[in-house]
């Protein structure tokens, strides 16, 4: 009997052999990178459960109670149905799926994914909305070694920061006295229609009004939108010095950051490629850092995002951390990777044509 190989059949064979012998490398060159992901997104989220833990003794010393009823996990990061400084509608499930401590393990790795590396500044545009991913960001943050510059606004929709007397001032106030982050905000807004507090009682906004002033940070009042945008990527800039803004995040709908052009709508979370760019007009900080070829992190639609990267959707209790997909995914951006990867392309194309060539002459 005849065992000998073919001509379509060695190709096989060697095509077969190279693809494993690729694969053997590209699964062992990266493992530097790999390995310091997975520690940091590790180390992010043991800061942002340590932060979730401080910020409800703080709430506890003040001798304000967690309602159980809807912050089910006791986090001390969901709000009120409504409130003096709520600004629009918000979804609940939504507000407590962010306070999974493995979030941060999330921002460190779409950090990766947008090419930021120690010591780079990111500019993040934040809503009292969703206050969680406030703290995951610094917990990626500081895990990173990466330089915040944050600019927030404190009016925020439903289940946000919108206890009055504990809105994102207050919770960074108490994260900062305690030790766990020592981010300032850049600048802040009173957030809301116009991002001027629209909507708000005039109690309200005389209270956030004092409460900025007695913090000395700066504070933006600007209702035209372009002038806004303008304002705040000064502020972003001149923080971030010569190096640059690296990466922009945008955390919930702070109205200067999405603009009123309907092209938002299109835009998917996490890590968004960025094609149709609005006119200056109706542009906001999302569209303006993509012009300026800036990566975007967009957290708005948050059951989409948390589908893309296998978290759960409002999770009791709250997971551990270190288990998920999250701290399997890898972004694999080491050169020498890129470099098999190349190499292994150029090689497939050759080989094929090789394969055709001969099979003419033949």
């Amino acid at each position: 009997m005849d065992y000998s190989l073919n001509r379509h059949q060695r190709f096989i064979l060697v095509f077969f052999s190279i693809s494993l012998l690729f694969f053997f490398f590209a699964k062992i060159l990266p493992i530097g990178d790999k390995y310091l992901q997975t520690t940091t997104k590790i180390k992010a989220s043991e800061i942002m459960r340590e932060a979730i833990s401080t910020l409800s003794m703080c709430l506890a010393e003040k001798k304000q109670e967690i309602n159980q009823e809807f912050d089910i996990n006791g986090t001390g990061l969901i709000g009120f149905e409504n409130s003096s400084i709520t600004t629009t509608l918000g979804n609940l499930e939504a507000k407590r799926t962010t306070t999974n401590p493995n979030m941060g393990a999330l921002l460190v790795h779409l950090l990766y994914e947008a090419g930021v590396r120690e010591g780079d500044a990111v500019a993040v545009g934040a809503s009292g909305s969703f206050p969680a991913l406030i703290v995951a960001v610094m917990s990626a943050a500081k895990a990173m070694s990466v330089n915040p510059i944050i600019i927030c606004s404190l009016g925020a929709s439903q289940w946000g920061a919108n206890r009055p007397d504990f809105h994102v001032l207050k919770m960074l106030d108490c994260l900062s006295s305690a030790g766990v982050f020592s981010f300032r905000p850049a600048a802040v807004s009173l957030g809301g229609a116009r991002d001027v507090g629209e909507g708000m009682s005039n109690e309200a906004r005389e209270l956030l009004f004092k409460e900025i002033e007695d913090s000395g940070i700066l504070f933006i009042q600007e209702e035209e939108l372009s002038a806004n945008v303008r304002t705040k990527m000064q502020i972003f800039e001149e923080y971030a010095g010569e190096d640059g803004i690296r990466a922009f995040i945008n955390i919930g709908g702070n109205w200067s950051n999405i603009g009123t052009s309907s092209e938002i709508l299109n835009l998917k979370p996490g890590l968004v490629k960025i094609n149709k760019i609005p006119s200056i007009e109706s542009r906001g900080l999302v569209f303006e850092m993509a012009d300026r070829q800036i990566p975007v992190i967009h957290l708005l639609y948050i059951q989409g995002l948390i589908e893309s990267y296998g978290l759960p959707w409002d999770p009791v209790p709250l997971p551990e951390v270190g288990k998920g997909l999250i701290y399997r995914k890898v972004v694999q951006d080491h050169p020498l990777f890129l470099l098999l990867a190349a190499v292994y392309l150029c090689l497939m194309v050759f080989l094929l044509l090789w394969f055709k060539i001969t099979k003419k002459i033949i």
